[in-house]
């Protein structure tokens, strides 16, 4: 499994306490985890903003990924301009998954596979790795 994370997904794993942190080291000893630079310079000024003191945990989470500086202009969906790089990073790193919590923007594209890249919320991710056996259903 190789999953691409959107800006979103860095920003909410920068809270050490999360459950987008814990989903994280989860991937991170089971999968592999890709981002892009677009990805990460959004994640970075937003925790920047809100929640300064988390830009070492966002760092480490960094460190753990692959920043991918592949570029691909197009994808096959309609998407704004400020998401196309999301969607055309997860492809162009040959991603299985593109997880998004962006509801609004990526909403319409969850469960699809596009290009190769299957687009899912994080809990659409935790159910897949649920159905895996790597995460224990909650009880």
């Amino acid at each position: 499994m190789r999953v691409f994370l959107d800006a979103n997904v860095l920003f909410s794993g920068a809270l050490p306490n999360s459950r987008m942190h814990a989903l994280l080291m989860l991937l991170f000893a089971r999968a592999h985890c890709v981002t892009n630079a677009y990805a990460l310079s959004e994640a970075r000024r937003n925790v920047e903003i809100k929640f300064p003191g988390s830009i070492p945990v966002l760092e480490a989470l960094v460190q753990r990924c692959t920043v991918s500086i592949v570029l691909l202009g197009e994808v096959p969906v309609d998407l704004k301009p400020k998401d196309r790089p999301i969607l055309a990073g997860a492809i162009a790193a040959l991603s299985t998954h593109l997880m998004t919590g962006d509801l609004t923007d990526f909403g319409h594209l969850y469960g699809k596979t596009i290009s190769g890249v299957k687009v899912v919320s994080p809990r659409m991710l935790a159910q897949e790795l649920v159905a895996l056996g790597w995460l224990p259903l909650e009880k």
